[in-house]
């Protein structure tokens, strides 16, 4: 592998000028937006049926979310893959990189399908402690159903992270767009026309799901596209291809696992709270998405531009992007976060909660804001930089180190032995964050991470 650096100090080349960053970066917080959007809708929806499905749902998501998080590790994997051969124009090689991701992540996927079926007793009552016998019923019947979504959303995060790679996120926009239509509308149907209780919610999702996987694989057979995949039911191995993109996927995935196996564990300490601390936990975490969504949509953007830098060996460029990106991510979180603040109060009477339930949710809603404004976008967003560079063991050392040690540990010291119940979790959550920011501050004022690139 060859590398040559290069720095410049004239702008008029860069890869990315202010339109073409805006035309990824809007998409992208559109899509976030919908999705977010659908999530809390659905919250929403099933918070009719009562407080025990809208704990019982919250509690397999957080499972859900986990593998999600897992695919979608593996798709940023082949992006980087794909945006540093796109970056060296190698466009053969970062086509077959689009293929490898496509077919691997997929049967990676019915494998951990099955097994979450095999293991679904293990999941209801060993992962999520004892719950109540009617949080337990709402649980079973949603992983029954949303376990099937496992290959699908597998398929879709590997379309979608590839069109990102090339710079086209208003494809994956416009599929989960229709994606979501067809999630809400079958939520109404079903929850309010035939007043299906947890079902209502997750039949949607499986068939949206399966929608958005087929049409976004189908545009990605079109050989128009810079990046498209090989039109064919057989697949052979690639393993250097492969290799490549695991080297940046399986690190991303054991931290965004590991990440997500954590907020499991607490989430058992959170259930002994009580109903009402799951509920409001639930509510927390779908509004503190919201306040997340600029710079969950950033981070996406982040890997395509930083990508291709990396593979034009210009980490001059790469530097001047993260700065701006950074920048983009404090600015737009502060506007997302402030508007969220002021509409509240009608977020929660949308929600229909007890009294003692919205207090806490509204308390730990301010706390997580104020907090991200100012910490998250050095202990989330820079880490996506080192990703995009080829450097994602650091991320994935610093950022377990700190979730087992910070955000765990932290969680029973206030949350149980302080007595501050479920706050306590969510102000672990805020300590652990501050250990991230430094630790990926320094690592880039050290500069190792330039040398990591993957092709």
């Amino acid at each position: 592998m060859s590398m040559i650096i290069k720095t410049t100090t004239d702008k008029s080349g860069y890869l990315f000028d202010n339109k073409a960053l805006a035309a990824l970066i809007i998409p992208l917080i559109i899509e976030q937006f919908l999705a977010i959007l659908v999530g809390m809708a659905d919250s929403i929806m099933i918070s009719s049926v009562g407080e025990a499905a809208v704990s019982g749902v919250s509690l397999v998501d957080q499972v859900m979310v986990l593998l999600i998080n897992i695919f979608a590790a593996l798709a940023t994997g082949g992006a980087v893959v794909a945006g540093q051969y796109l970056g060296q124009r190698k466009w053969e090689a970062a086509c077959g990189s689009a293929t490898q991701l496509v077919w691997f992540i997929t049967l990676c996927a019915i494998v951990i399908t099955a097994l979450v079926y095999g293991g679904k007793y293990v999941i209801l009552h060993g992962v999520f402690g004892k719950i109540e016998a009617d949080v337990m019923h709402h649980a079973d019947v949603y992983l029954t159903i949303v376990a099937a979504t496992i290959p699908f959303v597998a398929m879709y995060s590997a379309g979608a992270a590839i069109f990102r790679a090339m710079g086209n996120s208003k494809i994956s926009m416009q599929v989960s767009i229709i994606m979501n239509i067809i999630n809400v509308s079958g939520n109404a149907l079903l929850i309010y026309g035939f007043h299906r209780e947890t079902e209502g919610v997750a039949i949607p999702t499986l068939i949206s799901r399966i929608v958005g996987a087929v049409i976004v694989v189908a545009l990605l057979c079109n050989e128009k596209h810079p990046l498209h995949i090989k039109r064919s039911w057989r697949y052979h191995m690639d393993w250097l291809q492969v290799k490549k993109i695991l080297s940046v996927g399986v690190p991303n995935g054991l931290e965004n696992s590991m990440f997500q196996l954590g907020k499991i564990m607490v989430l058992s300490l959170v259930s002994t709270f009580g109903t009402y601390a799951i509920a409001a936990n639930a509510v927390s975490n779908a509004i503190a998405l919201f306040q997340l969504l600029p710079g969950l949509a950033i981070n996406l953007g982040v890997t395509t531009v930083i990508a291709r830098c990396v593979g034009a060996g210009d980490y001059e460029q790469v530097r001047y992007y993260n700065k701006k990106l950074l920048a983009i991510t404090h600015t737009s979180m502060a506007i997302m976060i402030v508007g969220v603040f002021l509409i509240l109060p009608l977020i929660m009477r949308a929600y229909g909660l007890s009294d003692m339930t919205a207090d806490v949710a509204r308390k730990i809603v301010y706390f997580h804001g104020i907090s991200a404004i100012i910490v998250w976008p050095a202990a989330f967003t820079l880490p996506s930089t080192f990703r995009a560079s080829g450097d994602a063991k650091a991320c994935m050392y610093i950022s377990m180190l700190s979730m087992w040690i910070f955000r765990i540990v932290f969680s029973y010291i206030l949350g149980k032995y302080a007595g501050l119940g479920v706050f306590g979790v969510w102000a672990a959550m805020v300590i652990d964050w501050v250990f991230r920011a430094v630790c990926f501050i320094v690592r880039y004022c050290g500069g190792k991470w330039r040398k990591q690139a993957l092709v």
